[in-house]
């Protein structure tokens, strides 16, 4: 059960840094490369935030 939390952990945290590279994007005129920029950071924050919460696994 705990590899499927660390899974959507890391599936949220991608669909979220690239929301807000939207938003930011979007204030800024550029929302779809900002957009996309946020989708390419996002697994790498992810990992590092699933690494850090789920050692054992």
């Amino acid at each position: 059960m705990r590899a499927a939390n660390a899974g959507i952990m890391l599936l949220v945290v991608v669909c979220l840094c690239a929301l807000a590279g939207y938003l930011l994007g979007s204030l800024v005129g550029l929302p779809i490369a900002v957009g996309l920029a946020g989708l390419v950071v996002g697994p790498i924050i992810g990992i590092a935030l699933v690494r850090s919460r789920f050692r054992d696994l």
